[in-house]
């Protein structure tokens, strides 16, 4: 009797060890739910910001979401922010600074409809010195109107052709949220 629990305890003991394989892949990042998208743009040597929005409380599904654009001044250069939240649940969750910190894992691309006179430029970097998103220039030329659209990646290939300077075409990853707005530039 006393093999056959000898026996057993040393089995068990070898699949104790076993299932503690130090090669385990370390369980993926779990995506954030992002309900509101708020760019703010505040024009550089002073005036009134402009807010674009996208909120969708409910998620996929459910009710349409909410989307208010804005108008630009012709000419002009805005310093540009995004805040990120969760606001399925209360208190709101702010995903910013998340998406911040997890900067390698993340980058916003920005694009616009043909005719539409406006540009961009990053303004800040992850840990590698490859752009976010986050923080964003743009410059306004004459008078224009059309659409521009937020596209949010998760995992990137950062070092793809064109990707650092906003081309999504080669950066491959996860849409995590892509929002397209109005805009009006006079």
């Amino acid at each position: 009797m006393k093999q056959y629990l000898f026996l057993f305890g040393l089995v068990l003991a070898i699949f104790s060890f076993s299932s503690c394989d130090k090669d385990d892949p370390t369980p993926p990042n779990e995506e954030e739910l992002i309900t509101t998208l708020t760019l703010t743009m505040t024009p550089e040597g002073g005036g009134s910001d402009v807010l674009f929005r996208f909120r969708d409380t409910d998620g996929d599904g459910g009710n349409d979401p909410v989307i208010t654009s804005g108008t630009l001044a012709a000419n002009t250069i805005y310093n540009a922010t995004l805040e990120l939240l969760n606001e399925s649940v209360s208190p709101a969750e702010n995903i910013t600074n998340e998406v911040r910190s997890e900067g390698e894992d993340h980058q916003f691309f920005y694009a616009t409809t043909a005719g539409v006179n406006l540009s961009f430029a990053y303004d800040d970097t992850d840990t590698n010195g490859n752009p976010i998103g986050l923080e964003v220039l743009f410059q306004t030329g004459e008078a224009s109107t059309g659409q521009f659209q937020v596209t949010l990646r998760h995992e990137p290939n950062k070092t793809a052709s064109g990707v650092s300077t906003g081309d999504i075409s080669n950066a491959g990853g996860e849409t995590d949220i892509e929002v397209i707005f109005d805009i009006e530039i006079q």
